[in-house]
């Protein structure tokens, strides 16, 4: 379960003197995760997180130098997490509507430390845009920031080559792009894990809202390929960029 205010229990007798830097450090930012997800960055003291790590408040700093460069790793890590699915994802299926129903059901598959890091970063994205005079903050803010544009722009490619092969109607392939992840974030403000709205059910509902939005019919989802997607195949396609190319030679 994720821990309530009074956070999660000590991992003292389950970490032992042995562990590694690295794996206090992921215990450290799991349980920050948790924290952050649960009770709110604002109301979060990062000692509260050294004590359910089961180290002091010293010890901690020398993995994060403050609760903010705790929480642009976190958020980086979800970012990259969400890339690195999203290429293992289109590169498993060769037909195109495969390939992008495979990514977008695929990103429904989460556990709930997912779901909670979902929840960090859509919830705090505005402190991203705010530069940092630490250099260890301004650092992980700057790579946080990155990993959106690489997001943004994976996901934007990809659509650009579904308008080439006339499957997605042609748009602008950025603001596709935000208007779909857009919608996709907007699930992690309200969603809790083990709640009165299961996971499935959120993804049968805004699969289907993503697929509109996109310009496909809903019935895709469903695994229902007889219906002609929106765009209306490859010669519509070329006949609308012919058009396009006709009008900018004008």
């Amino acid at each position: 379960m994720p821990p309530t205010r009074s956070g999660p229990p000590s991992s003292r007798s389950n970490s032992g003197a042995g562990a590694s830097s690295r794996s206090k450090r992921e215990e450290i930012l799991r349980t920050a995760t948790a924290y952050f997800g649960e009770n709110g960055y604002e109301a979060t003291k990062l000692a509260d997180v050294a004590a359910a790590v089961g180290i002091g408040s010293t010890a901690l700093y020398h993995y994060f130098e403050s609760k903010l460069h705790c929480l642009y790793v976190i958020m980086a890590d979800a970012l990259e997490f969400f890339h690195r699915e999203f290429d293992r994802q289109t590169s498993a299926h060769d037909d195109y509507l495969d390939a992008l129903l495979a990514v977008l059901s695929g990103s429904y598959e989460l556990s709930d430390q997912d779901i909670l890091r979902n929840r960090v970063l859509v919830a705090e994205l505005g402190l991203m845009g705010v530069p940092r005079t630490s250099p260890r903050e301004e650092e992980a803010r700057t790579l946080a920031r990155s990993r959106i544009r690489d997001v943004e722009f994976a996901w934007a490619t990809f659509l650009v080559r579904g308008m080439e092969q006339g499957i997605v109607p042609e748009a602008d392939p950025r603001l596709l792009t935000r208007a779909l992840l857009g919608l996709y974030n907007s699930i992690w403000h309200w969603y809790r894990p083990r709640g009165s709205i299961s996971l499935d059910e959120v993804k049968e509902f805004f699969l289907r809202r993503q697929l509109a939005v996109l310009g496909l019919p809903p019935e895709l989802a469903d695994g229902d390929r007889s219906l002609q997607p929106a765009g209306g195949g490859k010669a519509a396609s070329a006949s609308r960029r012919s058009r396009g190319r006709r009008r900018a030679a004008t």
